[in-house]
């Protein structure tokens, strides 16, 4: 491949503090220099130059939360699916839930994620593997096993671990691998059948509501047992005031710790559940306004630590039910960036901030070689058009599911171009590039 010379681009990179004009030069699927000095390296006499005219460049997007339906409900998304729909959003390493039929819960699944996705995907996908055997709550599954066979993290995915001391069996196990626990803080009892937030407007819709204590309860258990284990846990998505001022206080009295929001939860509330749209159908639910200013701030002040799309594939059998029936979900991959940069837009988060939870600290946190455009990096990388206005339709989407919280919805600002290795594989209104027709995603040597 001929060295590719990106120039005139506003670079973000807050692996290095970095937002200012310059340029990127790739050659060998890596960074050679990136910045304002990038040209001082030089440009090779090969190289194919391309002018940005003041387009953006931020590392590829690692999102840290992904149920993808493949292996056992693949028609509502295959590993290929959900790769491509990643790269349109500019997300260039997922971390794969194991919220699959079989369940990840050994090294053979492990493999067969890691296996499919070089064959099939457009982007790196990194497989989490089940805390428990089989997701029941009862068995720890076999860590160091699962670390070997390539698992970055271990999780109930979308279920929480309703025992403590299990919970607590788990959380030593993997500190003693060094492996960080991921958990979704939800008591079910306490949840029972609710299905949005608890409050006024859950009374004037007629639908049983879901406290706020249902979150922080869990949650600040598993914050004591993280203190007394010396675990890296990190909280996998949280949508109270209550859940981000535990996260604080935790923070002040031990390391280790972190936790993510979902672009839903920061961009919604309870209010867009007025027309029993179920698409809005969340768990956590979408909270009262004063919530999502509150992650909002906590997300500004690096309380909370990184934005996850927690995109969910749902079909139409599970979603066009009336709304107390239908499953919880929504799809995000292809929204994540452009729904994160309305909060940009109209100032609430500085943008280095906005791409740092985006890309480079959820790489940090689960040990991904990703979130940089430091030199010597693998150019993982994507160019955003900031400005462009677009409304989203469902048609749109390629996602096999078409489950979007974000349905006719206005953004401003597009990724053009996603690169993964120095591989462009994802390509839409800018001259100079063609997408590659076969990728590699594991090809990271």
């Amino acid at each position: 491949m001929k060295p590719i010379v990106l120039e005139n681009a506003r670079i973000v990179d807050p692996s290095r503090n970095i937002d200012e004009m310059g340029s990127v030069i790739m050659a060998s699927g890596k960074i050679i220099a990136s910045g304002a000095s990038a040209r001082n390296q030089g440009i090779p006499d090969t190289a194919n130059v391309i002018n940005l005219k003041g387009k953006a460049i931020f590392p590829g997007l690692v999102d840290a939360r992904v149920f993808v339906g493949e292996p056992g409900a693949e028609h509502r998304e295959t590993i290929a699916s959900a790769s491509y729909a990643a790269a349109v959003g500019g997300i260039t390493s997922f971390i794969m839930m194991p919220d699959t039929y079989p369940v990840i819960d050994n090294v053979a699944l492990v493999e067969f994620i890691l296996r499919t996705a070089k064959e099939m995907a457009s982007v790196n996908i990194y497989p989490a593997a089940s805390l428990t055997r089989g997701m029941a709550g009862l068995e720890i599954s076999e860590f160091g096993l699962l670390r070997e066979g390539g698992a970055v993290a271990f999780t109930e995915g979308k279920k929480t671990i309703a025992n403590a001391n299990i919970m607590r069996q788990a959380m030593t196990y993997a500190r003693d691998f060094d492996m960080p626990i991921m958990h979704e803080t939800q008591e079910a009892d306490l949840i029972d059948n609710g299905v949005m937030n608890a409050g006024l407007i859950a009374t004037y819709l007629g639908l049983p509501g879901i406290l706020r204590e249902a979150e922080v309860i869990p949650l600040e258990r598993d914050l004591r047992l993280a203190e007394l284990t010396g675990v890296r846990y990190h909280a996998a998505q949280l949508s109270t005031n209550m859940s981000a001022q535990a996260i604080c206080c935790a923070k002040e009295r031990m390391f280790g710790i972190s936790a993510g929001v979902s672009i839903n939860h920061l961009s919604l509330n309870e209010n867009d559940v007025g027309e029993y749209r179920t698409f809005f159908r969340l768990l956590p639910p979408l909270r009262a306004e004063e919530d999502r200013v509150a992650m909002v701030k906590a997300l500004r002040d690096g309380v909370i630590d990184i934005i996850v799309s927690s995109h969910d594939p749902q079909d139409v059998d599970t979603k066009h039910l009336p709304f107390a029936d239908a499953q919880p979900g929504a799809i995000g991959l292809e929204t994540l960036l452009a729904a994160a940069l309305r909060l940009y837009h109209d100032g609430s988060i500085p943008l280095k901030r906005l791409i740092e939870s985006l890309s480079t600290r959820p790489a940090q946190l689960f040990g991904l070689d990703a979130g940089t455009l430091k030199p010597g990096a693998m150019a993982d990388l994507i160019i955003v058009d900031l400005d462009t206005p677009w409304i989203l339709e469902l048609d749109m989407l390629h996602s096999r599911s078409k489950n979007s919280t974000f349905e006719k919805v206005g953004f401003q600002g597009r990724v053009m171009t996603t690169i993964v290795a120095g591989k462009v594989v994802y390509s839409s209104g800018l001259t100079g590039f063609q997408k590659t027709e076969k990728f590699d995603c594991c090809d990271r040597k």
